[in-house]
């Protein structure tokens, strides 16, 4: 199989390296580096693990976008800071995220954005317009189960959510078995799943009453959440329970308005700062050893850099 274009959902992976490492790891002025090196080694170990030939770090351009908003107020409300327009973020992490961007810069390494919208946004656009490798994307967060896919080209998810030495490779035959979910439409049934569950982590309520295996059995029954939603009012069809149809009634303008948070855009208006191929040496050098001073941060820089030259070499 050809290298895989491989699409990092970055706030979820710099989160994560913030939270793996101590904050001790700083930089000679004392600011902490943590979340730096971590996300610096997670790209070192795509490039040497995964064969990845062409790599974009995607980023929240709106953590809380207004179109999902509209549909859903709860959507992410209780992670609204008391001055109402911005996400608790750790305060020793913010200042972090600048570091990380001038380093994939100097590197050379492309980031993407898409305007009024989330990562995860630009990830399932990315995935729609491959057309010609394998898709890889990397994080930690279950809602990109749904972008996976076996045509026009493979689709899966590297899943970091036990971290990186029990990462799990998930493509539409193990989110089917893992979820009893139907394989053929396995990532639009896990989107339809999780409308139906719900996730409080992100001010999704769900239907009463529905947990994740009858939202599950469900699906998998009926075929999609539209099936699902069109046997509700359909007195011949006795696939349904009365209570999954009661509970499903009762919870109509809920499921009116949460496919529109749940699905991840595939046509966003995402810009890339440059070409997604992996370069084998920075392209500012000068700049890099500059950062990598400044911040304290070899081994990683190093270490990435290395990666990159034997990933050429292949």
């Amino acid at each position: 199989m050809s290298s895989p274009l491989v699409l990092m959902d970055a706030a979820s992976l710099y989160f994560r390296s913030f939270y793996a490492l101590p904050e001790s790891m700083t930089a000679p002025d004392g600011t902490p580096v943590n979340a730096v090196r971590g996300f610096v080694d997670t790209i070192a170990k795509i490039v040497n693990d995964r064969n990845a030939a062409r790599l974009v770090a995607c980023l929240d351009a709106d953590w809380r976008p207004e179109f999902r908003v509209a549909a859903l107020p709860s959507y992410k409300a209780h992670r609204v800071a008391e001055s109402g327009d911005a996400e608790e973020v750790p305060d020793t992490l913010t200042p972090q995220v600048p570091i990380i961007l001038d380093v994939l810069d100097a590197v050379g390494i492309a980031t993407a954005e898409a305007p009024g919208h989330e990562a995860d946004d630009v990830i399932g656009t990315l995935v729609a317009r491959e057309t010609t490798a394998p898709v890889e994307v990397v994080t930690g967060d279950r809602d990109l189960f749904q972008v996976v896919r076996t045509t026009p080209t493979p689709a899966g998810v590297l899943y970091l959510g036990r971290g990186w030495a029990k990462a799990e490779l998930v493509g539409p035959a193990e989110l089917a078995a893992k979820y009893a979910l139907p394989e053929q439409n396995a990532g639009r049934a896990y989107a339809g799943m999780a409308v139906l569950r719900g996730d409080p982590s992100d001010g999704l309520p769900g239907v009463a009453g529905i947990g994740e295996k009858t939202a599950a059995k469900l699906i998998t029954e009926f075929g999609s959440l539209e099936a699902v939603l069109a046997a509700v009012h359909d007195g011949r069809d006795r696939k349904l329970t009365t209570k999954a149809r009661n509970a499903l009634i009762a919870a109509e303008d809920y499921l009116a308005a949460a496919p529109t948070v749940v699905n991840v855009a595939l046509d966003a208006p995402v810009t890339q700062d440059r070409d997604d191929t992996l370069p084998a040496t920075p392209a500012d050098p000068d700049r890099l050893t500059e950062l990598t001073k400044r911040w304290g941060l070899g081994s990683s820089v190093p270490r990435l850099l290395t990666a990159l030259e034997r990933r050429a070499e292949r």
